[in-house]
């Protein structure tokens, strides 16, 4: 197995952490926001960058979500907040909630 040294920002010109982020993408008065997601991040602007299959996963996250919020937001649904949690055994009712 080969390590890679960490990349270094451009701009900054210092070796990047791997550390998790949160992921954050707005559209159209919909919010998105993907909790401990690791990226490279420059330590000092905090600007993150992700490996390609952390990209297309976030794409993927995104898009499905942004649809199913969509669909809420037509119907006019009274449930405007959703916490979702998967491949978390044991979470309880009052860790997934809708305000």
């Amino acid at each position: 197995m080969t390590i890679e040294p960490a990349p270094i920002c451009g701009k900054h010109q210092v070796s990047k952490e791997w550390r998790p982020i949160t992921f954050e993408y707005s559209d159209e008065g919909i919010s998105i926001r993907v909790p401990d997601v690791y990226a490279w991040v420059c330590p000092k602007s905090g600007e993150a960058s992700f490996p390609p299959e952390t990209v297309d996963e976030l794409i993927t996250t995104v898009r499905d979500l942004l649809e199913a919020a969509k669909r809420a937001r037509e119907r006019r649904s009274v449930l405007t907040q959703y916490v979702i949690s998967v491949g978390q055994p044991g979470v309880s009712a009052t860790q997934i909630r809708a305000a």
